[in-house]
């Protein structure tokens, strides 16, 4: 079960055969789920249901279900204001934002969709349901996100998101989840459904301008007049995705130095360049993956990415090239509690327990408290939400911050504000976000991390995502005692085992979307004793799988 880096990585995506899109389609609409098979069932990951209409684990028996159980839960829960419904580029997400339609026009749930068809962004749908419930005490919106993330083009994906803004809590998504599983069961013959052609003219469904709303409020995130006035020169490669259409909007309404290196909408994303295992995968942290970026670093002053459906970010410094997700989190939290006057002085920093513990050092330097949580970014819903949370991260490059004022911005993850906060940092320190990395480290030490991302089965994933701390049983790390083995953080179950010693750590935890499993760690000294922390780790997550 070791890591093998394909021979194809970071080639052009033109080396390999491109997802055929007809058949992917045809599968939507022709294949239906097997529920007795654990695969083909409705699962919320650690952000909505994933699969592929291939595998029949993502087709339209699954999003009917899945929109129809959350109609029954919203009323449940006495939500009755409009959904917001959001779409990013993947070819199934076309169908699928059908099928979400059709069930919801015919269960009269009052519908928000993106004017003239346009692509929208999570954190365009997590802003717009705030500002939607701001003051509002009854009638308060909700949100379905059509997305599969960062995954390959034959994936799809939708998530839903509560009045809060922010992705549903376990408690909502297994309701959700479970009621599908039945209403496939009975053969969808408790789904309302219309045609959609006629849901598309039904007097409950809306058009909605969440672009027009998101570009007009970014000033409230980020200081934009620095980042003109000091005539940073920024370029931006959408990757295809959800937010393809906005970065032009952006440039032109704050008269920014903002080239777009591309508009280009391809369902088979073969302007990608391959991943670590030689797939498409629009991951803007993997450098496999940014290969086109990385190779402009030097005509920009700052660039950086959005997966498709722009909640993650990557960015590229001439100094250093791309930045490691943990890097630029760690600049972006440094710089951010340095320059958020209208923030509580209180406002926590935000990790998951996978996340570099530079960022512990940072927040005890600045006197912040900080929060751990485990993967998933609900964990950090309330605190943005209330203003106890400055800054939200995620190893896995997604972050979300609150406005300068100290209220609740986006509830979901935010690749937009997070790529364009790389420009406020340039602009008003005068350095890249690598060089204000450099500067970190040299103060409170310079951490050497990395994950390894190992193929695991349905089964070994279930196993691993139960380890006890008492399974492991090594006594010492890379040479150091361990002082702690957990599986859980801020009392909630990381769903997979930390092992922590004094100068090093990792965590290993099963992949929510893909057959994988990921080991995270990290050393205060240096490169070497990290390659023998992963060694280690990936040994006694082996035999503890054995």
């Amino acid at each position: 079960m070791s890591a093998k880096i394909s021979p194809l990585a970071g080639k052009p995506a033109t080396e390999t055969t491109p997802v055929d899109v007809a058949a992917l389609l045809a599968a939507y609409h022709d294949l239906r789920p097997d529920p007795s098979v654990p695969e083909q069932r409705v699962v919320f990951g650690t952000s909505g249901h994933r699969g592929s209409s291939f595998d029949r684990s993502f087709n339209a028996w699954h999003v009917q279900a899945v929109v129809q159980a959350i109609c029954e839960y919203r009323r449940k829960e006495g939500v009755d204001g409009p959904v917001f419904v959001g779409i990013d580029t993947h070819a199934l997400s076309a169908p699928a934002f059908e099928s979400t339609l059709e069930v919801l026009a015919a269960n009269g749930v009052p519908t928000y969709i993106s004017a003239g068809g346009e692509y929208t962004p999570t954190p365009a749908v997590s802003h717009g349901i705030l500002v939607f419930n701001h003051g509002r005490e009854s009638g308060r919106a909700d949100g379905i996100v059509i997305t599969p993330s960062h995954n390959p083009p034959e994936s799809g994906g939708i998530k839903y998101n509560p009045p809060h803004g922010g992705p549903a809590d376990t408690d909502a998504t297994s309701w959700i989840a479970a009621r599908a599983n039945a209403l496939i069961e009975g053969g969808l013959r408790d789904v309302k459904r219309q045609p959609y052609a006629q849901a598309l003219k039904a007097s409950t469904t809306q058009e909605y301008d969440f672009l027009e709303r998101y570009v007009a409020d970014l000033g409230n995130a980020l200081d934009l007049d620095i980042i003109r006035n000091k005539g940073v020169r920024m370029g931006v490669d959408p990757l295809g995705g959800a937010g393809v259409h906005y970065w032009r909007a952006i440039g032109e309404r704050y008269k920014l130095d903002l080239t777009v290196v591309s508009e280009t909408v391809d369902k088979t994303f073969s302007f990608m360049s391959l991943d670590w295992d030689g797939r498409v995968r629009m991951d803007p942290s993997s450098a496999y993956a940014m290969q086109r970026l990385i190779g402009l670093k030097d005509k920009f002053d700052v660039a950086f990415a959005c997966d498709t459906d722009h909640d993650r970010h990557g960015v590229v410094a001439p100094s250093t090239g791309l930045l490691p997700a943990n890097h630029y989190l760690a600049a972006a939290a440094w710089y951010l509690f340095q320059n958020r006057p209208g923030w509580r002085a209180d406002a926590a920093v935000g990790k998951t327990a996978v996340s570099t513990g530079l960022l512990d050092r940072i927040a005890a330097h600045l006197g912040r408290p900080l929060r751990e949580v485990p993967v998933g970014f609900k964990y950090f819903v309330s605190g943005l939400y209330d203003g106890s949370l400055g800054f939200g991260c995620e190893e896995s490059a997604g972050a979300s911050f609150l406005s300068k004022d100290g209220g609740a911005w986006s509830t979901d993850k935010d690749g937009i504000v997070a790529a364009l906060l790389a420009g406020e940092m340039t602009a008003r320190l005068g350095k890249d976000p690598g060089e204000i990395y450099r500067g970190i480290t040299g103060e409170l030490g310079n951490p050497a991390n990395s994950r390894i991302d190992a193929p695991a089965s349905h089964a070994q994933k279930a196993k691993l995502s139960k380890l006890a701390p008492d399974q492991v049983e090594s006594r010492t790390l890379a040479g150091d005692p361990i002082v702690e083995v957990v599986n859980q953080a801020g009392g909630q179950p990381i769903g997979g085992i930390k092992v922590i010693s004094a100068e090093a750590w990792f965590a290993a935890r099963p992949s929510g979307t893909e057959d994988i499993y990921k080991v995270y760690g990290e050393s205060f000294r240096g490169n070497d004793h990290l390659q023998q922390v992963l060694a280690e780790a990936q040994a006694m997550v082996d035999k503890a799988l054995s």
